[in-house]
């Protein structure tokens, strides 16, 4: 097979191997013991990491009275929003097999040049994200090519780039330089918060578009004569998106600023926080943007082929070059948007910024779920991983427990996760070889 079909033999049908692989006929109960063998067969998905969240979450509630507030609620958003973006850029060359160590430092050049551009040079702020979004496009290209084309290493290339481009923002910011984030479209991405009617309006289209995008997916199997699951899963899903996502809106809108003080039965002092912080609509969009990609396109289905056998997906005539030249070219501009967070929530940028966020961007998608052999995780499962890790710092961080105590539990986890992710690989192939 050279490629694939567009559609069926009529030309207008999708086929199969184009549509997103929820196909399993049976009730509600045949798919929850569909799903648990899948589990002791070694493919658990994101189910240890979200174990590991409500563990962690229990755990740190009952050691801290401040855990469980609106305030840390928000600040555990915000906090984990640019470990989610790193975590979702780098599921991209993941799923190859592939690694980019330099996806941190390429956050940090682009931002210290966008601000460069507006501090020093004067330019339109839009016209300066234009060009750091360009900057992390090249180089994604360039990594591409010398992955794809050449045959270099990933690990190679990307670790040279991990070196060379801290002395590129060296040179872009200077030694012992800072700037300030002056832009306040930026400094709102972090620091600002949705209206409270917004909040909820941004459920309602989530939930829309949860349910728009499931019922077209079954329609276009329907279509194609493909199976699909029970309509069930689609409603519980949607449901589980209603409760647990109107509890989140209900506690970012109470307030969460400080109290004033009552002087002669007036109040002084205080202020009122209350919303959704805006980077979380920002955070979903991307979310449900690179979830359609891998879900629901060729483009998608062709790197999970290629991580999954590249032998055999080169054989069934995919462009193995182009999937792995542009994979690195979407996590690179993706990294762009993680830079972009960060300098937004710490409102300035010197020549480290994005140093130390790579390591953790692997550890997030590993830790959710997301296989290090290629071929296997998805978007949530980074942002999942991100949110454990976003879970360890903010919780240790309210127990005062010195920073050399989270780099060894966050490396503990990480090992944790990828001693599952291994066994469970083993365990799937042996479950193979005795059928």
């Amino acid at each position: 097979m050279s490629h694939q079909h567009d559609g069926t033999a009529t030309g207008h049908l999708p086929a199969a191997t184009d549509l997103i692989g929820s196909g399993q006929e049976g009730s509600l109960g045949d798919q929850v013991k569909a799903w648990l063998q899948r589990v002791r067969g070694g493919d658990m998905g994101a189910l240890p990491a979200v174990g590991g969240f409500i563990v962690l979450s229990i755990m740190f509630s009952i050691l801290s009275p401040f855990f469980l507030t609106e305030r840390n609620f928000a600040n555990l958003m915000t906090q984990a929003a640019t470990l989610v973006m790193l975590g979702m850029a780098l599921v991209f060359v993941i799923l190859l097999g592939e690694i980019d160590l330099s996806a941190g430092v390429t956050a940090g050049v682009s931002a210290g040049i966008f601000i460069v551009l507006i501090n020093v040079q004067g330019i339109n702020w839009i016209v300066a994200l234009v060009v750091a979004f360009a900057v992390g496009l090249v180089i994604g290209t360039f990594i591409g090519f010398f992955v794809a084309k050449v045959g270099i290493p990933s690990f190679v290339v990307t670790l040279g780039l991990f070196l060379g481009l801290q002395g590129v923002q060296l040179i872009v910011i200077g030694s012992g330089g800072l700037y300030r984030v002056q832009v306040p479209e930026i400094l709102a991405i972090q620091n600002k918060n949705l209206p409270g009617w917004a909040g909820w309006a941004l459920l309602a289209i989530v939930i829309a578009i949860s349910a728009a995008t499931s019922f077209w997916d079954r329609a276009r199997r329907a279509r194609a004569g493909v199976p699909n699951r029970t309509v069930a899963l689609v409603f519980a899903k949607l449901g589980a998106i209603l409760v647990l996502g109107g509890l989140a809106v209900f506690l970012l809108n109470r307030n969460r600023g400080q109290a004033g003080t009552v002087l002669n039965g007036e109040t002084i002092g205080g202020n009122i926080v209350v919303g959704v912080p805006i980077v979380v609509p920002l955070v979903l969009a991307i979310l449900w943007a690179g979830t359609f990609v891998l879900d629901r396109t060729k483009y998608g289905r062709y790197i999970y082929a290629i991580g999954g056998n590249a032998e055999a997906a080169r054989r069934a005539g995919i462009k193995i070059v182009f999937i792995r030249w542009t994979a690195f070219m979407v996590c690179s501009t993706l990294a762009v948007v993680a830079g972009i967070f960060s300098i937004s929530k710490v409102g300035s940028v010197d020549a480290t910024t994005g140093r130390d966020l790579v390591l953790s961007g692997v550890a997030a998608a590993v830790v959710g779920g997301v296989s290090l052999f290629g071929g296997r995780g998805r978007l949530i499962h980074a942002a999942v991983g991100a949110l454990v890790i976003a879970v360890i710092t903010n919780g240790l961080g309210l127990l005062n427990l010195p920073a050399g105590v989270n780099y060894a539990v966050t490396g503990g986890v990480l090992i944790l996760a990828a001693t599952v992710d291994a066994v469970s690989r083993k365990r799937a192939g042996g479950s193979v070889l005795r059928t």
